[in-house]
């Protein structure tokens, strides 16, 4: 299980549509389906599914790796963070 929270300074609206955005990237890229319920965006693929729950000032993903994909655990946790990182405006927290 991959665990990742970041705290944001975009509101919930703006969080939500970025979201959304990354969402229908991924979806476009990988596959997949993905739906709201309320604040939480589950999203579930071939080998992987989870959840990215969104706040006025945070969001948190949560991603369960099927079998096949558990090898790349280190490296899709690192994509996710450089993703949140680039996204909600952390870049600094990314070189250090």
């Amino acid at each position: 299980m991959i665990v990742i929270r970041r705290q944001h300074d975009l509101g919930l609206a703006k969080a939500k549509r970025l979201a959304q955005t990354l969402a229908r990237r991924l979806q476009n890229e990988f596959g997949g389906t993905y739906t709201w319920k309320g604040n939480e965006l589950n999203f579930r693929r071939p080998g992987a599914s989870g959840f990215l729950t969104v706040t006025k000032d945070s969001v948190q993903v949560r991603v369960e790796l099927g079998f096949l994909l558990r090898p790349l655990t280190a490296r899709i946790d690192r994509e996710i963070r450089e993703g949140l990182d680039a996204h909600l405006g952390h870049e600094e927290a990314r070189r250090r």
